[in-house]
Formats: structure tokens, sequence, C-alpha cells
């Protein structure tokens, strides 16, 4: 099978989608980018390595916070920020997130339609 060659930038942003999914998996990114999981592994690995990070750091965001259907409304008014605030970074995290794979598949579009010589 013949190696592909990817860009830079198709490296950097493969990374920073992988670290910007809370609870992201080598295999589920690599899937939606087409690449294959080792791949994918071994960009991030050499990222972090590059950064200082450790190798066994979690994606960016952290734990994604388990929720089991609605969470019960607090009774106290902090509490009950303390919760908003919760789902606004969570919601901000998954916008970032799209944001990420919607400018991916966008240049990944531009590169196969300049590619096609038929």
């Amino acid at each position: 099978m013949a190696m592909k060659d990817y860009s830079d930038e198709f490296r950097a942003d493969a990374v920073a989608l992988y670290e910007s999914t809370p609870g992201a998996t080598y295999k589920s990114i690599a899937a939606d980018l087409g690449i294959n999981r080792n791949t994918l592994r071994a960009w991030v690995l050499r990222d972090r390595e590059r950064r200082g990070v450790g190798p066994a750091a979690p994606p960016a965001g952290g734990k994604a916070p388990a929720r089991d259907g609605q969470a019960a409304p607090a009774s106290d008014p902090d509490e009950r920020i303390r919760q908003l605030e919760a789902r606004i970074a969570e919601l901000e995290a998954s916008e970032r997130k799209l944001a990420t794979e919607r400018d991916i598949l966008r240049k990944a579009a531009k590169y196969f339609a300049g590619e096609t010589n038929w």
C-alpha cells in the first residue's frame, strides 16, 4: 500500500480536533478524517512531545461530564449558576469541535477538487 503524504496543516488540524474533543478516541477521529488510527496517534504523540506535554495526558478539555438524562435543578441559586456555566462550557467546546471539523472538511474539499484531472 502506498503511503499518503498529508500536509502539515492537515496534520495540525487533525491533532487539534483530537485534542479539543472530550472523550475522543484515536479510532473515532481517524475514521471521521479517513486516516489510519496509528497515523493519528503518531501525530498526536509527536505534537505532545514537541509541546512538552506527557504522552498520557488526556485530550484538552479533560473528561466530559457524565449526564444521566437531565440534571435535577439545584435549589441553591449559586449551584444553579455553576450548573449553567458548566453547560455553557460544554456547548462552547462542542461548537469549537464542530468548527474545527467544518474547517478540515472545507480544506479537504478544496484539496480534492484541485486534484481532479479527468
